[in-house]
């Protein structure tokens, strides 16, 4: 029996499936042989036919039968699965007066510009109004022509029941394979989400699936559990680099709408995308985009994407739409199947072209794992309309210069469609599970030792599953399983090649292998903690120093200066609670203070003066305020990293005039000087030269002005960055070396003053002197290739006229915009 305390005891049930009807039973995956099996997870491990031919038969006669819940017939949902299903989308979709409008747009500017290039040639007022007449008439007809193609490629092709049925068992046998404990929801969540699908289904309206994006898997397990639950499947949107032969035919008449990565200045593509979510919306479909965008290579969920997200929001703006439901979704493993790849990928190797080759080589070689389990969360859904409608009531009521009612303004859009993006994130957050792997992860990367043993382990994992749900966070539930089995899965999931055991010792004691991947797991942890992190990093500044406690002790106004600067400088790593800066500073005290970790001191007037580390958590080896710093400190490291980059961007003095460097091969040459830091020793973490948070960091330096980029109309010209001019730092006239002052200097020094102090480097001096000259060789390099490349090969060193007009607009917009932010900066 688990111990009565055990904290992996007090979970949700999750919901399970007996036979064919859906009922509540105890939460989560508990061993079990196959012959004392009743119950099992929403999706469980199915027959294999050299083990059990007999069962394998059976459950494949019952797929193709379509027996019971398989026949997907009682669909909660609009039709779909008909036969010419596909072919009434798209005559609805090259119906719909937008695209007609549009076409009709492009056809009389298009007959404008013939007609001035004198390309009618010239004839009499009524043969050249015919003239116009029948070429406006053949222009119509080719638009026509390349929007119905466009859209053959583009839209989801449900046809055929028995074909889902087929793909049904197929990925089923595939995923349930890999992750072999099966995929788990919450039952509360799953019966209010078919209650919510229920009215939309009556009221003709669509749900919008907004999931996090950590895997391929996610939209698979997405739809296996629409499929087994009886919801109308959702159409997917993907980007079309997975169209590629055999698969991609399968995966659209299983779900995909395919969308290029890039619009660029194609119109009619873009109409017709938005002519396609307009149609789906009013006709109630249910639809499912990434929020992120693309795959998250960190762990952590990455800023929002407003592509796909801006449409859905037009459709409700403009009227064309009545209502949408969003629902956030929350998918969280064991362990990821393409963790490896990414790391290398963050260490710079290029990202190689989906092909079918490796997508069946890589699934081989998946079928033959032990993931673990899939966790997918559903948040409470919401209107899209209400939401719309409460931001504006709410804007309105804050002095502006806009017209918060007026939907139609540019400005007022895209305020409400950045609201939009975090609170979905947000809501996504709040329903995460923390997994087994995330725990045991988190802890070996927040440890000051070079391993654990496994009762410290047990007792950390311990108090971190508390303090994640003191912050109102999920852990994984395993039924009655105790703790250290709990565990032991979750070290058996993440093998030898990622947490390593030294044997022969007193007890087992483990380490981590590749903290590199390991640092994925952790960063499923980091949003819970990000208040506390920042405040403990920024505390820091005062805690290196040394001398005592007295001398460790802060100010709260010199607290308040440091977190307001590493809020602002992670503004798009991380997401932030929505109270306000002040009002969560001092709730993130009063919690650090009431777990015993700071003290706070009052002034005359009850307000906080000053805050420092209590006796009890010095005494304790300062091991809970460590944990908040290491989770931070690689995100300082990387950012303190990429800040260092930027100076070597200042151009040597024989150059006179700017020159402008490739965004790419910046980003690039920041990594190959974070990874020299590293094996030299200047740098603490290697995580810290992982290229998506350097490229963040690099877009956060955009947005404050620290660079300018400039972005070519002509595709072949890559964008291009210079250090603006306000920022960059002096040279000696006489050596050419980098002078260690003004005002990237001192932006950079801040950062550093929460750094993780270094085993065997000293800051100050070495940084100015060394790692300076190092970033200043690294850049130069930049430049010498820049000046190769003189426009004959890759991107040209210097502006077009028109690039430099575009460049002054752009550099007095984003002024103007950070003004009327008025948020903090940098």
């Amino acid at each position: 029996m688990p111990d009565k305390d055990d904290p992996a005891r007090d979970s949700p049930p999750d919901l399970q499936i007996l036979g064919d009807k859906i009922t509540l039973q105890p939460s989560g995956f508990v061993e079990a042989s196959r012959e004392d099996e009743k119950e099992e997870a929403l999706m469980k491990q199915m027959s294999r036919f050299r083990s059990e031919p007999l069962q394998f038969l059976r459950e494949v006669s019952l797929y193709v039968s379509g027996t019971g819940w398989r026949a997907y017939d009682n669909v909660i949902g609009q039709p779909i699965f008909y036969s010419g299903f596909s072919e009434n989308m798209k005559n609805s979709v090259l119906s719909s007066p937008l695209l007609q409008s549009r076409i009709a747009q492009l056809a009389d500017q298009r007959l404008a510009v013939e007609e001035r290039d004198g390309l009618l040639g010239s004839a009499p007022p009524d043969d050249l109004a015919a003239k116009k007449s029948r070429r406006r008439g053949e222009l119509v007809t080719g638009l026509q022509e390349v929007a119905d193609k466009l859209t053959d490629n583009m839209i989801c092709k449900f046809e055929s029941k028995t074909f889902i049925r087929g793909a049904y068992y197929l990925v089923t046998q595939l995923l349930t394979r890999a992750y072999h404990q099966g995929i788990h929801v919450s039952s509360e969540e799953v019966l209010r989400l078919r209650k919510v699908a229920e009215r939309a289904e009556t009221d003709k309206q669509s749900i919008v699936f907004l999931p996090c994006h950590r895997s391929h898997v996610d939209y698979v397990s997405l739809q296996l559990i629409c499929y087994r639950l009886g919801l109308a499947l959702p159409v997917v949107v993907a980007g079309d680099n997975l169209n590629f032969p055999v698969v991609g035919s399968f995966l659209q008449h299983a779900g995909a709408m395919w969308i290029r990565r890039q619009f660029g200045d194609d119109v009619l593509y873009g109409t017709l995308v938005q002519a396609y979510i307009d149609t789906m919306l009013q006709g109630g479909y249910n639809l499912e985009c990434f929020i992120e965008g693309g795959r998250s290579r960190t762990g952590k969920l990455l800023p929002p994407k407003f592509g796909i997200l801006s449409f859905v929001l037009d459709s409700i703006l403009s009227g064309r739409v009545k209502d949408a439901i969003i629902c956030p979704v929350s998918t969280q493993y064991d362990k990821v199947i393409e963790t490896e790849g990414y790391v290398n990928e963050l260490l710079g190797v290029p990202k190689k072209k989906e092909n079918l080759a490796d997508f069946l080589s890589g699934g081989s070689s998946v079928l033959s794992l032990k993931l673990g389990r899939v966790d997918v969360r559903f948040h409470e859904p919401w209107s899209l309309r209400g939401f719309v409608t409460e931001q504006i009531s709410r804007m309105s009521k804050i002095p502006s210069n806009l017209d918060w009612k007026n939907t139609d303004d540019p400005a007022v859009r895209q305020k409400v469609l950045r609201t939009l993006g975090y609170k979905v994130l947000s809501d996504i957050n709040d329903v995460s599970v923390v997994m087994p792997t995330a725990l045991i992860g988190t802890v070996l990367l927040t440890l000051r030792g070079r391993g654990v043993g496994r009762a410290e382990l047990m007792r950390r994992v311990k108090w971190l599953i508390a303090r994640v749900r003191a912050k109102g966070g999920r852990v994984a539930h395993f039924g009655s399983a105790p703790l250290s089995d709990v565990i032991a899965r979750g070290l058996e999931v993440l093998g030898k090649d990622l947490v390593g055991t030294v044997e022969g010792l007193a007890e087992p004691t483990y380490y981590a292998v590749d903290r590199f991947q390991l640092s994925f797991y952790r960063n499923m942890t980091i949003h819970l903690f990000i208040s506390e992190a920042i405040v403990a990093a920024s505390l820091y500044t005062k805690v290196k120093q040394g001398g005592g406690p007295a001398n460790q002790e802060m100010p709260y106004q010199d607290l308040l200066i440091q977190v307001l600067f590493l809020s602002s400088l992670f503004r798009g790593e991380f997401i932030f609670p929505s109270e306000g800066l002040v009002a969560n500073l001092d709730k993130t005290l009063a919690g650090l203070a009431a777990d015993n970790v700071i003290y706070i001191k009052k002034d005359e007037q009850g307000k906080t003066a000053a805050i420092g580390l209590t006796d009890a958590e010095r005494a304790a080896g300062r091991e809970n305020y460590d944990f908040y710093c290491f989770l931070i400190w690689p995100f300082i490291e990387a950012t303190w990293l990429a800040a260092v980059s930027l100076l070597g961007l200042t151009p040597p003095l024989e150059y006179k005039e700017d020159i402008w460097i490739q965004v790419s091969k910046a980003q690039n040459s920041a990594q190959l000087l974070g990874k020299t830091l590293y094996h030299q020793g200047d740098l603490s973490y290697f995580e810290a030269v992982n290229k998506e948070t350097l490229k963040n960091s690099y877009q956060r330096f955009e947005e404050e002005g620290m660079i300018q980029v400039v972005k070519s109309k002509d595709p072949k010209v890559p964008p291009r960055l210079r250090l603006a001019p306000e920022w960059k730092p002096s040279r000696d006239e006489k050596t050419g070396h980098l002078i260690a002052s003004g005002r990237l200097w001192e932006f950079t020094e801040k950062i550093a003053s929460s750094r993780r102090e270094g085993k065997n480097r000293r800051d100050g001096a070495t940084v100015s002197t060394r790692v300076v000259a190092l970033a200043d060789t690294v850049g130069r390099k930049l430049f010498e290739e820049a000046m190769r490349a003189d426009g004959k090969s890759g991107a040209p060193p210097t502006l077009s006229h028109e690039e430099a007009r575009s460049l002054r607009k752009d550099v007095k917009e984003r002024r103007r915009r950070r003004k009327l932010e008025g948020r903090a900066h940098l």
